[in-house]
């Protein structure tokens, strides 16, 4: 065997070594990178969790903190519900009470009414109904007669009143 195939037996030894060192190393990248990988996926999956539980805590914060709002609204509409609902209750009351007079107020109006009703039947029966006017150039004092009605007195000069 010559020099240079030793040389060359020797060098594809070494080349052999070395691709065998290389497969190794690459062995254990590959193992490395998945070990990496699966590290990696964990934290994140650890991050996004972590993440996720602080989203859904504010979230649920948030949530109560416009319930809480909700609630304050809805008291406060009631609050303003009922005040106007009285307000405009107690203005008509107010009025009535005001305007519309009392049991014995009525009592005595009804009293006049009566009093009044009774006067006004003697008036008409005294002749309350007749329809006087001034007439003519002289404004003298007309009434208005009955032209159907007979006429009365020794010389026919009493006429019967329209309406009686």
């Amino acid at each position: 065997m010559d020099d240079t195939t030793m040389q060359l037996g020797l060098l594809m030894e070494a080349a052999q070594s070395h691709q065998k060192a290389a497969e190794s190393t690459l062995r254990k990248l590959k193992a490395s990178t998945a070990d990496l990988a699966t590290q990696l996926r964990d934290e994140v999956r650890t991050v996004l969790t972590e993440q996720l539980q602080s989203l859904t805590s504010d979230s649920n914060r948030a949530a109560a903190a416009l319930r809480q709002v909700q609630r304050a609204a809805n008291v406060r509409t009631l609050v303003w519900s009922v005040g106007i609902t009285t307000l405009c209750s107690a203005i008509p009351l107010f009025l009535a009470c005001w305007l519309i007079p009392s049991h014995s107020e009525i009592a005595s109006l009804r009293a006049k009414h009566d009093e009044l009703a009774t006067k006004i039947a003697s008036l008409e029966e005294r002749g309350g109904r007749i329809d006087l006017r001034h007439c003519g150039n002289g404004a003298r004092l007309c009434v208005r007669v009955d032209r159907k009605a007979p006429t009365y007195g020794e010389q026919s000069d009493y006429l019967v009143i329209r309406g009686y």
